[in-house]
């Protein structure tokens, strides 16, 4: 039976926390609000940009009534400007490559908008590995509900979700998804504390990984 593997993006594939850290900076610049660090930044990514919208909010005490025009010149400033294809995590084009020409199926399930996931995806060249992509407004609901990982997976036989975060170990669990964990992604929960099939720090090691969990 044919595999079909889902990535999650930020993270998990590439290193985002400066370009969306340069978004939203320019956007709080622009609204005349305090600023907020890229560790700041890195600590609200993995759950969409406008939950992380929100916790920037929060953190400067600024009210969520600046919300939505924050969000708008964020995603004017995250779309258009071009993100650093050196962001591309070392390893992982090569093991993509490696993924396909064994003939299995490769989607992408992301909180990042659909917008900004598809110009990061053609920014860093990955655009032609995947399938299916899956942004976070590409469904009602976002994740750890995992309606977004089944979208991705496309009813496939046998799947695996490869992922970096406590959103997407917490996506595969209510999935009932093999879960692959990049240990040098984003998160704050130690990797020992979750769930996770296995776990890699190297792209090399993924393509043998993924045969044995198959």
């Amino acid at each position: 039976m044919s595999l079909t593997i889902a990535f999650d993006l930020d993270g998990t594939l590439i290193d985002s926390v400066g370009h969306i850290h340069y978004g939203v900076s320019r956007a709080l610049e622009e609204m005349n609000l305090p600023p907020v660090s890229q560790e700041d930044t890195q600590g609200f990514v993995g759950r969409g940009l406008p939950i992380l919208l929100e916790q920037v909010l929060d953190h400067i005490g600024a009210p969520q009534s600046h919300h939505a025009e924050l969000s708008r010149r964020t995603m004017a400033h995250y779309v258009g400007t071009p993100s650093d294809p050196a962001s591309v995590y070392p390893g992982a084009r090569d093991a993509l490559t490696a993924l396909k020409a064994q003939g299995f199926r490769l989607t992408l399930c992301t909180n990042k908008p659909i917008e900004a996931t598809r110009a990061a995806l053609r920014d860093t060249g990955l655009d032609g590995f995947f399938d299916i992509v899956i942004g976070g407004d590409s469904l009602p609901t976002r994740k750890p509900d995992p309606e977004m990982l089944f979208a991705a997976l496309d009813g496939a036989a046998q799947a695996l979700y490869v992922g970096d975060s406590e959103t997407d170990a917490e996506t595969a669990r209510r999935g009932k998804v093999p879960f692959l964990l990049y240990t040098e992604g984003y998160r704050k929960t130690p990797v020992e504390a979750l769930p996770h099939t296995a776990r890699f720090s190297d792209f090399a090691d993924l393509p043998g990984l993924v045969q044995r969990h198959r």
